[in-house]
């Protein structure tokens, strides 16, 4: 049987490979606002930035730094073996395969959004044109061990971008997660993600706590994810779906609680839509807030966390 994408993470996991690291956290000039929310029956969290930690606080297609993107793509190249079915230029490889893939990634962003104004592009959708083009190269792979082409597409887009990237949970995200089960309410994820998101997720929680088992603590069905809705924040879309499966619940808007860690993506739709909201301002790399953005009434968050174990101020 074929891996699946989790299997395959743990796979690459037990090779040793070097993964870029995380950034450091560098805790930003912000001191908590812990109200107690009565009446809250839901609370949803963004991913990236918030429980996850990665540079630039969110996913990038592209690192703007050129040797760490050099270093992405020649790992890919070698990894799935590839090159040999390039059409190849004088040169290094990474710097071909960089001229294809920021094509793609052009073509991916101008795919039609169906009258959403923040599409999302999909990573494994990318891999999985890339490929196709290697086939006119008589390009194979081996399907018992990745699967069916779709499934390949994911594992090579993991891959990717677990190496132009490092990712690991914010310290108490094992816990807060748990705390919101353990208080009796309903937990759910509204994130930009990709097909992979979920997986990194799972393995930075493990690496804190073996025990943590991300989709009793946040079952797929009360997941709002990004690249399944096509649709990016600061869009609607994300907090209309994630707000429709907890209506099926009897929950409403003003009974949930979501957390991330920028205002216009996060708070401001959140707020909107009616949720109460809470900004995590635990680290510099992944705020987007302003002192102007957090007094305002329109964009002012309910609750200030500075760390992700504050969440049992809130809840009680």
């Amino acid at each position: 049987m074929p891996l699946t994408l989790h299997q395959y993470a743990t796979y690459l996991d037990g090779r040793g490979l070097n993964w870029p690291a995380p950034p450091e956290i560098d805790p930003p000039k912000a001191k908590p606002h812990l109200v107690r929310l009565d009446n809250i029956r839901a609370v949803t969290w963004n991913v990236y930035g918030t429980l996850l930690r990665i540079s630039f606080g969110d996913l990038v297609f592209e690192h703007p730094n050129d040797f760490i993107m050099g270093v992405a793509l020649d790992k890919t190249i070698q990894e799935f073996k590839i090159w040999g079915s390039m059409s190849r230029k004088p040169g290094q490889p990474a710097d071909y395969l960089r001229e294809i893939y920021s094509q793609l990634l052009a073509e991916q962003r101008l795919v039609p959004g169906g009258g959403e104004r923040f599409p999302e592009v999909l990573a494994d959708r990318l891999w999985e044109a890339f490929i196709k083009k290697l086939f006119q190269k008589d390009y194979q792979f081996d399907a018992s061990f990745y699967g069916s082409l779709n499934e390949f597409s994911r594992k090579v887009a993991y891959f990717f971008h677990a190496s132009l990237q490092g990712t690991v949970c914010y310290p108490g995200a094992p816990y807060a997660l748990s705390h919101v089960v353990e208080s009796g309410l309903v937990q759910g994820l509204i994130a930009d993600a990709q097909c992979f998101t979920t997986v990194q997720l799972q393995r930075g929680l493990t690496q804190e706590d073996a025990s943590i088992d991300l989709d009793a603590l946040a079952p797929p069905s009360n997941r709002a994810l990004s690249y399944e809705v096509r649709g990016r924040k600061p869009s609607e879309r994300l907090f209309r779906l994630a707000l429709n499966l907890l209506a099926d619940q009897g929950i409403t808007p003003d009974q949930v609680l979501h957390i991330g860690s920028r205002v216009v993506q996060d708070i401001v739709p959140a707020k909107r839509l009616g949720l109460k909201t809470a900004l995590f301002a635990g680290d510099k790399g992944s705020l987007q807030a302003t002192p102007e953005q957090c007094k305002e009434s329109a964009t002012r968050p309910d609750v200030l966390l500075t760390e992700l174990s504050q969440i049992a101020d809130v809840l009680g």
